[in-house]
This record gives structure tokens, C-alpha cells and sequence, in this order.
């Protein structure tokens, strides 16, 4: 069955209080145009789950920007002062998570897993209130999986069952995402009928793709420009 939808349909999804997980690096692999419309509608107290903060002005920086997000999860905010700026005023709440970490966490909520253990931050304020176990001699912490109720991700191309290729680094943490929502909405900048993908190019099966949307582009000049 297509999956083709109107971003307006798909966005629809997505309300005020939901965990949101996008898929990206610095606003590589961000969805743009979903992005985008989520800014257009009143959807706030979101918990984004992403591998960062972006920029104030690209990406999931924006929704971070606006004072969208209640909570955020990721492994840095560096990129982004308004993070730090509202952390601090207790605006946002933000669980850092080492990026390994996260995106092991992340693959752990999309194939069912119970957590992952992993002995980084053992020693460290990433251990406060987690429970380890002892392994052979040598003591990991227990990090629980992450899950959502909506993923966002951008591919280069997918067909109209949701078979979705990225386009280079915006692979990134995008096939992971995709995995790890009830409902995952894939924005792909182009969109081709059953059969045209090369199988063996295909990252993500479109099993775990319930949405496709046309994207409109990327929308934002990037910080090194």
C-alpha cells in the first residue's frame, strides 16, 4: 500500500507533549520541511530525542530556538547557546547522553531490547541514578532504550512504499531513528514508484516507514556558509 501522504497529513501526528526523535548531525539529515511545519503550528512541550541541538538557526536548533522542546535528549548542545541559555534558566530539560551511547539506546527502542550495558561514564555524573551490573568481574552501567511516539527522517530518494536511501552523511543516526518510532515519518527529496530502487542501495525497508512526504529542500544557509 502507498504511503504518500501531504506533510500537512503527517504533521498531524505530531502534538504538543509528544517524544519526538529526528534523525540528523548538526542539522545534516534533519527533515527540513517537517521541521518547518511543526514551527507553523502550535505544537510545544515536546521531548526531542536527537543526536544534538543543531545551530539556533538550522534544523532541530530551530524547534530549540523557539522554546518548543520541554526536554531534550541528546549527546551535546554545544552548537547551539540557546540550549545552554535555557538549561540554565530552567526552561529545558536536558538528559546528555555520550553519542555512542545514544545511538546504541536508540537502536536498543528500535529492535526491542531491554538496554544496553556500557561501561562509558561508569566513574561519572552519566551514572548518577542508573543501575549497573557486574559482567565477568568488570561493571557496566545499564542504559535504558529510547523510543518515540513520531521519528522524523530525511532521505535522498524512496519509493512509495517507504524504501528510503540516504544521501552520504546524512546516513547518520537516520536508519536508527526510523526504526525506533511508532510512527515514523520519512521526507525524502525524492519520491519514486515500487521497483525503481536498486535493492541493494535501499538502507532503511520501508517496514518500518509509515509515512512518505515530498520534501521542499533544505531551508536554511549553513553555518559555514
Amino acid at each position: 500500500m502507498a504511503k504518500v501522504r501531504s506533510v500537512q497529513e503527517a504533521v498531524k501526528y505530531i502534538k504538543s507533549g509528544s517524544t519526538l526523535m529526528v534523525g540528523g548531525f548538526g542539522g545534516i539529515g534533519n527533515p527540513p520541511t517537517l521541521i518547518k511545519t511543526i514551527l507553523e503550528r502550535d505544537i510545544n512541550e515536546l521531548t526531542l530525542i536527537c543526536n544534538d541541538a543543531g545551530f539556533p538557526h538550522i534544523g532541530i536548533g530551530q524547534l530549540v530556538t523557539e522554546g518548543r522542546a520541554a526536554k531534550l535528549v541528546a549527546s551535546h548542545i554545544g552548537s547551539n547557546p540557546n540550549a545552554g541559555k535555557f538549561m540554565h534558566e530552567e526552561k529545558l530539560d536536558i538528559e546528555f547522553s555520550p553519542q555512542g551511547t545514544l545511538v546504541e539506546r536508540i537502536r536498543a527502542g528500535g529492535v526491542g531490547l531491554g538496554g544496553i550495558l556500557t561501561d562509558i561514564g561508569v566513574d561519572g555524573l552519566v551514572a548518577e541514578g542508573k543501575e549497573t551490573v557486574v559482567v565477568e568481574g568488570k561493571t557496566f552501567l545499564i542504559e535504558k532504550p529510547l523510543t518515540a511516539d513520531v521519528s522524523i527522517v530525511y532521505a535522498k530518494k524512496a519509493d512509495e512504499f517507504g524504501n528510503l536511501i540516504f544521501d552520504k552523511s546524512a546516513r547518520n543516526t537516520n536508519p536508527l531513528v526510523a526504526m525506533a518510532g511508532k510512527i515514523t515519518i520519512a521526507e525524502a527529496d525524492e519520491i519514486v514508484p515500487v521497483g525503481e530502487l536498486d535493492p541493494e542501495e535501499v538502507v532503511t525497508p520501508g517496514a518500518f516507514v509509515d509515512i512518505v512526504v515530498k520534501s521542499e529542500g533544505v531551508n536554511w544557509t549553513w553555518a559555514w556558509e
